[in-house]
């Protein structure tokens, strides 16, 4: 089966990260996808563009209304990505509180679709 993970932080949080706490994430985070990547889950994954640059577009009534910014009621905000293939929610759940991001904001585990409908 096949999850993404949704990484979400608070950016003034991560802004206020030291040098050293920074270095420590990335370090994790490398070590983690390279562990996934032997054991042959990681899929692969991408961090997002500043929440600045985001564009949220509705349609009301046939009409694209397209504001600037992620539309979001909280801090946290969506910064990333990352899918997996492993056996069970459990083994995903696994690797989401692995993810160095869990320790300060969250991870979301989701089962991916497929162009069917149907859990991947």
């Amino acid at each position: 089966m096949k999850y993404i993970l949704l990484i979400y932080q608070n950016p003034g949080a991560f802004e206020n990260l030291t040098q050293a706490e920074l270095d420590t994430v990335f370090r994790e985070v490398d070590e983690l996808i390279s562990e996934l990547t032997a054991s042959g889950e990681w899929i692969g994954g991408e961090g997002l563009a500043d929440g600045s640059q985001t564009r949220t577009v509705k349609v009301r009534d046939g009409v694209p209304v397209v504001t600037d910014g992620p539309f979001i009621e909280s801090k946290e905000q969506l910064a990333g990505y990352s899918i997996i293939e492993c056996d069970t929610p459990e083994r995903a759940v696994e690797i989401a509180a692995r993810w160095p991001d869990a320790r300060y904001w969250a991870m979301e585990v989701r089962p991916l679709m497929g162009g069917g409908g149907e859990e991947m």
